[in-house]
This record gives C-alpha cells, structure tokens and sequence, in this order.
C-alpha cells in the first residue's frame, strides 16, 4: 500500500497557497461590498444631478469648505413649474407626534405624487402635549394643523406667492350671548386658557377636567377640515367635565380650563357657537405652510439677529424670482463640519442668490433627505424624530397639466410657486 504523509514544512507550504489565493480575491470581494453600501446614495445623488441635465427642474450640490470644515446640502428648485408641489408632515401621517424624516416620508398619500426632497420643519415643544406640538404655524394640505405662535412662518398663498413673515393668531369663539374667547388650536391647555381640539391632535384632547364641548357640524356652513380665514358654525353636541374627549373628523372638542370655565356662559347640548380661524396677515386659501424661524434674508439683505453667535447645525428655506433652496448645514462634528450662525447662514443664503430666506429647526433635527436616502450627516449620527417636515413632491403626470385659466408654465410671469 502507498499513502503520502506529508511533512510539516509541506503543510504550512499549502496553508500558504491556500492564504494567497484567499487574499487575491478580498480586493475584488471588498470592491464589491463597497459598491453594495453605496449604490442607494450614490443613485440618489445621480437622480438629484440628472434632472438639471434632463431640464427637470432640480439640481443638487454637496458644498465642502475645508478650511472650517463646513458641509453644506443644497437643492435649487426651479420655481413655476406645474408638476412641483410644496407639501408638509406630520409625524403620523394624519395626526401630531414625532418621527423620522425618513418614516414621514412614507406617510405621504401616493395621489399627491412622488416625494423628490425634504428638509426638517419647525421647532416643537418638548415635555408637552401633544408630542410633537410645532411651536408655530403649520398647514397641511389646505388643513390648519397648528396656529401660529411667535416665530416666523413661511407659507405659499392662495396666488402661489411665498411668504416669510410674523403672523399673529386671532382663532377665537363667540358665544351665544355674543361674548369672544380668543383660543389656541392642538396644543397643550394652560391653566387659564381655552383651545380648540381637531383629529390632527390624535385620539383624543388629553386633557385633565375642565369643560369640554363637543361640537358637530350645524346647518350647511363651512365645517372640517379647517383651513386658515375661515369661520365656523358649529352646534354642541355634549359637553363634559372629565376632559381627555375623544375626535373624530367630523367633531372638534372646545377644551376650557376650570378657572376660565367659571367665568364663560355656561351653554348646553343644542347651543351653537362660531369659530373663526383669523390671523394677520389673512392666510385665507394657503395650502402649504410651516412655522419656523428667525428670517435670516429681507429683499436680499441679512437681517439682524439678537442672540448670541453660535455655530450649529442649521436648516434654511430661501428663494429668489427663479429659484427655491433647500440648505442643510452639517455641524457638531470638528473633522467634518462645524455648523453656522445664524449671520453666516444668512450670508450663505444671500451667496446662493437668496433674495428671501428663514432658518427652520436645527440642531439635531438638521436632515437632507431625497430619493428615499438622508444626504446629510445628523449630528447624533442617526435620524432625530421631529414634528414635521417641508417636502417637495412631482405631482402625477395627470396633474401636470395647467388649470383651466392659467397660462402654460413657461409663459408664466417669474416668482409664481410651485
């Protein structure tokens, strides 16, 4: 019998063959990982660059300063086209909360077309209720979500105009006997105070005792969903001293704090109340509208700010007679980028060719999200949940077609919006 018993020498010989030969293929097997890790970005980044070449309207660019560092998103967005649409988010679709960019995205309706880029939206109450109550203005959709508080507000009125500017809150209730109670709209009832509840708020008002009404819709009038400069007639259905009322879409729930309770007409099931939504300036027929703030850009000149330079990660709307931008600045991060103040922001803002701009939530909420990828680097190195989110969408082909009464979109005048 033959058999071969090989030497040690010649085992470790082998071994060796073997290890070459291995190592001849982890060039090609990490070339192949790298490409698996990075195609969604860099297909991202192709359908952001290849619209501008195809005059689709859109162009992205990655602006990196070395010497700060800065890391700097932007997305110019060609103004007057008829298959843009500015939309915004709410974290849960229909109702208020707190949520990912990328899980708001997904809340979008299909019918409203594809979603092409977002940025993060307002600024919102932490440790309050509802969570993920926007500090300020916010309409989704023609649907007054959140009343306006002290900050700025960018909106698109009823002409496609943009807009950036304080808006004051006058929502108020009169009463039978013809009394008026100016009210706050889904957010957090104070001791003293009086707000009117919508679905958007969730479930129910969350609230504890108090005086509830429950109203339904009375005659023929205007009712739900509510939208912004309109007024409202509505019938008490039942009322309730427990708080925490349950909202449908067809109700709205008048939640009035204890103290203030005493001091208002005590009204019954069958009385009828009127709810106007008024603000100044008048946002009668805006169907996109975000809160944030402060206005970084007036007529191409910075504005002056009060608080103290600091850079963060920041979040900025701008636009010009030609163009809307979409600027997200990296920050917190030394070796990759150190965020801006709010005067360097503007500065930027006014290089792009911003004749107009405002600063929304920044910090970690800061994202840049398009094609379904964030672009962007969050400074806590994963998505923050937030309240909401400005996004821009390409309608469906069906829809791209001019409204009887308007002109095609290159013969439009410059400056109208999407």
């Amino acid at each position: 019998m033959f058999w071969f018993d090989p030497t040690a020498g010649e085992i470790r010989a082998r071994r060796w063959q073997r290890g070459l030969r291995l190592f001849a293929w982890l060039p090609g097997l990490i070339w192949l990982v790298c490409v698996v890790i990075s195609t969604p970005l860099l297909r991202a980044s192709d359908d952001l660059l290849e619209p501008e070449r195809k005059k689709r309207g859109i162009s992205y660019s990655h602006d990196k300063v070395s010497e700060t560092p800065w890391s700097i998103h932007v997305l110019k967005i060609e103004r007057g086209r008829a298959d843009f649409e500015f939309h915004t988010t709410v974290a849960k679709g229909a109702t208020m909360g707190l949520g990912t960019m990328t899980e708001q995205m997904k809340t979008l309706p299909p019918e409203l077309g594809k979603p092409i880029a977002a940025i993060n939206g307002d600024f919102w109450r932490e440790g309050r209720q509802p969570e993920g109550d926007p500090e300020g203005l916010q309409i989704m959709r023609g649907e007054l979500i959140s009343a306006p508080g002290g900050r700025s507000c960018f909106w698109i009125d009823a002409n496609g105009q943009p807009h950036t500017t304080n808006v004051l809150a006058q929502l108020k209730v009169t009463w039978p006997n013809n009394t008026v109670t100016f009210i706050g709209l889904n957010e957090e009832r104070t001791n003293g105070g009086a707000v009117l509840y919508t679905s958007a708020m969730g479930p129910s008002t969350r609230t504890k005792k108090g005086r509830e009404l429950i109203l339904e819709r009375e005659g023929n009038g205007e009712w739900l969903p509510l939208r912004a400069g309109q007024t409202y007639t509505g019938r008490v259905r039942e009322t309730s001293e427990t708080g925490n009322s349950p909202l449908s879409p067809n109700t709205v729930v008048l939640s009035l704090s204890a103290s203030l309770a005493e001091r208002l007409p005590n009204v019954s099931p069958g009385a009828v109340l009127k709810i106007a939504t008024d603000s100044t300036p008048d946002l009668s027929g805006a169907k996109t509208a975000i809160g944030g703030g402060p206005v970084l850009v007036r007529q191409g000149k910075t504005v002056s700010f009060s608080s103290a330079p600091a850079r963060h990660p920041r979040t900025a709307i701008g636009w010009n007679e030609k163009f809307f931008f979409f600027v997200v600045v990296d920050g917190r991060q030394p070796a990759l980028s150190v965020g801006m103040t709010l005067q360097e922001l503007a500065s930027y803002m006014i290089k792009q060719g911003c004749r107009e701009a405002m600063n929304l939530d920044g910090g970690g909420s800061a994202t840049f999200w398009a094609y379904g990828n964030v672009m962007n680097s969050p400074c806590y190195g994963h998505e923050r949940p937030m309240a909401n989110a400005l996004v821009l969408v390409q309608k469906p082909k069906i829809q791209n077609a001019p409204l009887e009464g308007t002109v095609d979109p290159p013969a439009r005048a410059p400056g109208s919006a999407p």
